[in-house]
């Protein structure tokens, strides 16, 4: 588990194809290893893995098919760079919202404007997600809480300020950029628990306007 507060940023040394999957070296920049053993989790991009090798200035991990496919990590080469948190401590102040490091899709940067010493980002997002993100609602973005300042269908737009353009690889971010995205946790418990009964059916159906309505939720 994380909070999306991004700790450093950090740079892809190698990915190495190994087995039908990827093993990936992140050099870790200022963030602090003193703390971190083998099997520990860090989040990179959002996306949640496992150090598995600790050479001293960054840790290698495994990257599954699966997270090849469901991320924009298969965008990433060497030279790249990348947020880096590590997992929430029962210590640590949760600055930003709970995060899983399980990115839910892939969203894409729509445009870039300054906006006085701030960045305005539009970001559209899978149409599957759109149902989850909301108005000043928090969503990830490459592991980075954030809180959304407009919607409009699937696009949500986002105001960076200059210290998190700094601390985090926003400020790369140029049109077209492929993006992590994870939603907040509480919609997709939600959804879920609207289901009720219907939770335990093999495929369940999505909430759509009329399973609202019919068993109360909204106004028929």
């Amino acid at each position: 588990m994380f909070t999306g507060i991004i700790e450093a940023i950090g740079t892809i040394r190698a990915l190495s194809p190994k087995g039908g999957d990827v093993r990936v070296y992140v050099q870790t920049g200022k963030l602090d290893l003193a703390d971190v053993k083998l099997g520990d989790s860090i989040a990179v991009n959002g996306v949640c893995l496992t150090a598995v090798e600790l050479p001293g200035d960054g840790f290698w991990a495994d990257v599954s098919r699966e997270t090849l496919a469901r991320t924009a990590f298969i965008d990433l080469k060497a030279g790249s760079r990348v947020n880096l948190e590590k997992a929430l401590t029962p210590t640590s102040r949760l600055g930003g919202h709970l995060v899983s490091g399980h990115v839910d899709g892939v969203g894409e940067v729509i445009s870039r404007e300054d906006n006085a010493r701030a960045v305005q980002f539009r970001i559209r997002a899978p149409r599957e997600l759109a149902r989850y993100i909301a108005l000043k609602g928090s969503i990830t973005v490459d592991g980075t809480s954030l809180t959304v300042n407009g919607v409009n269908g699937a696009e949500f737009e986002l105001t960076i300020v200059p210290h998190t353009l700094a601390e985090t690889v926003m400020a790369d971010y140029r049109p077209g950029r492929q993006v992590n995205l994870e939603v907040d946790l509480l919609a997709r418990y939600l959804e879920r628990l609207l289901l009720g009964d219907k939770a335990a059916d093999p495929q369940p159906s999505r909430l759509t306007e009329g399973f609202l309505a019919e068993h109360g939720y909204l106004k028929k």
